[in-house]
């Protein structure tokens, strides 16, 4: 297995662990910035999308679920889509 593909399985991990109640915000926004491997093998694009979702997440962390604009879980839903995706660009 590659480093990428070992690094979206972390970030992957992570995602599902903030789903099920578990895991950081932090822990998770600070593994995937750190994972140049995958973000160097895939588009540039996805590198863009992923920090942007992370900076909302991280706002979103910031409030309560009433006050913040950005919902928790529709991130982490169109963070697992770019999990998915970018799996896909791996294979590919």
């Amino acid at each position: 297995m590659s480093t990428a593909a070992r690094q979206l399985d972390t970030v992957a991990a992570r995602i599902e662990a903030l789903r099920g109640g578990g895991g950081s915000v932090t822990t998770l926004s600070s593994e995937a910035r750190a994972s140049t491997e995958l973000l160097g093998a895939l588009p540039p694009r996805y590198g863009e999308v992923l920090l942007s979702l992370l900076d909302r997440l991280e706002s979103s962390a910031l409030f309560s679920e009433e006050s913040c604009s950005f919902s928790q879980k529709d991130l982490l839903d169109n963070l697992q889509v770019w999990v998915d995706k970018a799996r896909g660009q791996l294979v590919s």
